[in-house]
């Protein structure tokens, strides 16, 4: 399987960005979630950034697992869509949104989509999660596929920050995945880790994930406690190539920024050529 690239006319990056991953505690409510997103995002502008990515599930993390179904949108319409390019436009700030709930094939299910508009308000490109969480340690348990219908593409997006790769939460534990993608700038992981599994896990696979692809890992969270009493780990951070952490959020909402250089990039990978070294076709 080949990664879907889009825009491949877009330039190459060369200059350093600032960037942001902005942490949420997202409600049960869809105006209140959009109403918190948009300060966090023009708080990014303000502070210099040109491309922000938002959680997982920010537009809504429900009483129940099902109220996603609810406030699902078709793709291309619906007032999430309609905010995220309005929103990109009027600040200038490519966004790449999280997670939206969009329709899927099963009347009773979603596609968890990350949405990448550019910073005219154009929309870019759309990856629906493929890997789909399970747990259940007999306290907490979880099951996505029992209200998400998985993706089935590889999505890379060239930009003028590099290429970006686009990943959501649970997708991060297969780094097969990240080598489907090619040699990337940006890896993106938007995110609504638990409470349990983030103390485990969050930080040793998303610095894991920067070293092996020698790229920039920018991975922000929900990071609170929900209305449904849910907790999420939070822990929002930016990675450099060389695995390390830049900038983090610990809990509740906020902005990790960081520069994201490309030069950085190129140094690293001149110094420890391991991409180049591969033996093994993984694909």
């Amino acid at each position: 399987m080949q990664p879907t690239v889009t825009d491949p006319a877009a330039p190459n990056a060369s200059a350093a960005v600032t960037v942001a991953a902005i942490q949420m505690v997202s409600s049960a409510d869809v105006a209140t979630n959009l109403d918190q997103a948009r300060r966090l995002l023009e708080q990014a502008a303000s502070r210099g950034a040109r491309l922000a990515v938002l959680p997982e599930f920010f537009p809504l993390m429900g009483l129940r697992d099902t109220d996603k179904v609810s406030v699902r949108e078709r793709f291309g319409s619906g007032r999430i869509q309609e905010f995220l390019a309005a929103t990109a436009r009027r600040l200038k700030l490519w966004i790449i949104g999280g997670s939206v709930p969009l329709e899927a094939t099963a009347p009773d299910k979603v596609r968890n989509a990350c949405l990448v508009y550019d910073d005219a308000g154009r929309f870019i490109a759309r990856y629906d999660k493929i890997h789909l969480f399970g747990f259940d340690d007999g306290r907490e348990r979880y099951v996505e596929s029992n209200t998400i219908e998985p993706g089935r593409e590889v999505v890379v997006v060239e930009s003028p920050f590099g290429r970006i790769g686009l990943s959501i939460c649970y997708d991060l534990r297969f780094p097969e995945l990240y080598r489907r993608m090619g040699p990337v700038t940006l890896i993106v992981v938007p995110s609504a880790f638990t409470a349990t599994t983030g103390e485990a896990h969050w930080e040793t696979l998303l610095r894991a994930r920067a070293v092996e692809n020698l790229a920039y890992v920018l991975a922000p969270a929900q990071g609170g406690i929900h209305a449904s009493g849910r907790r999420t780990y939070g822990d929002s951070m930016i990675v450099d190539p060389w695995g390390q952490v830049l900038s983090r959020v610990r809990t509740g909402p906020g902005l990790a920024l960081a520069e994201l250089d490309p030069a950085r990039i190129a140094a690293v990978r001149h110094s420890l050529p391991a991409l180049e070294h591969r033996t093994l076709d993984l694909i």
